[in-house]
């Protein structure tokens, strides 16, 4: 079998090599020029041929070619270089150099082989230009987050409340002039230790919240100064997309010691009205059941002005009595806990719908329920909350073609629930009042009422950090809406 090399001819060997290849003899005049020479240089072997290869302007050449410089050991491999096309445009070259010798070893030329590496040159300074930009604008920024911040904390430090900055390792990194004045120096001190005097991080830290960039606020006692704060937690970002807490204090001290005597004369109050309520139904109960008395047995002895006395003096001692009675109910509301496990409120209003079965049948209306969301409040509230809702809306509209109707919805974040009627409607500007105590619309005709229902109802709804407001029912009527919040699930 023949050798490859027998099929092909020096010259065709060096014509097909897949790097540019050139001859010089020992004045470095090229004596060959091959294919791929043409290709990378632009120059054809006729232009080439014969001429110093210094017309390439190549860089470094002249004086620092170190072509027959035999300082330099050869071969040379991997040299850089710079030479011009023939169409003007840099080239970056890398070479490899060597001596040609005769058969004697005399060094009668020289050889020099390169392949072109502009595109990837060209590349390499794009990218060195963008790593130049990219530096300075990382410079740029980081200046302006440092401002930003020493902004910040500038304000911090101006500022009457006390605030921190601590990391996600609980040490403080800052802490402004109010904060210093309160607890002391604490830059550097972890957090937990230095308030609470605890190992590890407080059960209540709100940093896992803020890491996921919540906003958290507490209310908090600091023992050690004696003092209540509402806290407000921060996330705050740096350069480097690290998460520090900021937390800002605000004293509320005397608001919670005000909130405490509030509550107290509240309870005050409420004890005042239990106990008048209680001790006036005594002379009142007689009083009804004497005249009770009179007009059952002494009606032949009355003429008919003083019948329709008796009549009148059991009129209003049931009015005083329906008022005493719902005064003790406003004056009980708020003595009992929440129960661990949430009430059936569907199950429940069947049941205060059976109590009203009697007005209900009385006015000729119907109460159309909905499945109701459950709610961990106290039944007995539940129960007396929804009775005065029902019962007001079956008092003011019943008759009415439409029926009442008792409905709820839930989010996330609250609970809500309606009792919407057809009647005649509240007016806009009496919409806030009818909550008041003993206030009565301008709608209510002759029906029968104390004013103390729906008052009964807000203060109910208001101890359990809820709300209640009402709106007008499409196509007429007034739909009361109570709406109590959720606890966030961890």
């Amino acid at each position: 079998m023949k050798n490859l090399l027998e099929f092909f001819t020096p010259e065709q060997m060096l014509q097909n090599l897949p790097a540019g290849l050139f001859l010089v003899d020992t004045h470095q005049h090229i004596t060959y020029w091959n294919t791929e020479a043409e290709r990378i240089t632009g120059y054809p072997a006729d232009l080439a041929v014969g001429r110093h290869c210094s017309f390439l302007e190549g860089i470094p050449c002249g004086k620092f070619c170190g072509l027959f410089d035999e300082s330099i050991p050869k071969p040379v491999i991997g040299v850089p270089c710079i030479i011009k096309a023939r169409n003007g445009r840099s080239l970056h070259l890398l070479k490899n150099v060597d001596y040609l010798r005769n058969e004697d070893g005399r060094i009668v030329g020289g050889v020099e082989t390169f392949i072109d590496i502009t595109e990837h040159k060209e590349c390499e300074m794009e990218l060195r230009r963008e790593k130049l930009s990219l530096e300075k604008k990382v410079r740029q920024r980081t200046a302006q987050i440092n401002a930003a911040r020493k902004r910040l904390r500038d304000i911090l430090d101006a500022m009457v409340d006390p605030a921190y900055i601590v990391g996600n390792d609980h040490h403080i990194e800052f802490a402004n002039r109010a904060m210093e004045k309160t607890f002391g120096p604490l830059a550097g001190k972890i957090c937990h230790q230095s308030f609470f005097g605890f190992s590890g991080p407080c059960p209540w830290c709100p940093m896992p919240q803020v890491r996921q960039g919540k906003s958290v606020c507490q209310e908090r006692f600091y023992e050690s100064v004696e003092r209540t704060y509402e806290l407000c937690h921060s996330p705050l970002e740096d350069e480097n997309g690290h998460i520090s807490k900021l937390a800002v204090f605000r004293d509320i001290s005397e608001r919670k010691e005000a909130e405490k005597r509030l509550l107290a004369a509240n309870r005050e109050l409420d004890d005042f009205v239990h106990t008048i309520a209680h001790d006036m139904r005594s002379p009142l109960s007689p009083i009804i059941g004497f005249a009770e008395f009179l007009r059952d047995n002494c009606s032949d002895k009355l003429d008919e002005q003083g019948l329709d006395m008796l009549d009148e003096i059991e009129k209003q001692g049931l009015k005083a009595l329906d008022l005493l009675e719902d005064l003790l109910k406003l004056s009980q509301v708020g003595r009992l806990e929440p129960p661990a496990k949430a009430v059936d409120l569907t199950r429940l209003v069947r049941e205060v719908q059976k109590e009203l079965r009697a007005p209900i049948a009385r006015e000729n209306v119907t109460v159309k329920l909905a499945p109701l969301p459950p709610l961990a409040l106290p039944a007995t509230l539940l129960s007396q909350l929804f009775t005065n809702l029902i019962s007001n809306a079956v008092r003011y509209a019943g008759g009415a073609d439409s029926p009442i109707e008792v409905g709820g919805k839930h989010s996330k974040e609250w609970v809500r629930y309606y009792v919407r009627d057809h009647g005649p409607g509240i007016p806009e500007e009496e919409r806030e009042r009818i909550f008041d105590l003993f206030y009565r619309g301008s709608t209510r005709g002759k029906t029968p009422g104390t004013g103390i229902g729906l008052a009964t109802v807000r203060k109910i709804v208001r101890l359990y950090n809820g709300r209640i407001w009402v709106e007008e029912t499409p196509r007429g009527g007034s739909t009361f809406w109570i709406e109590f919040p959720l606890k966030e699930k961890d």
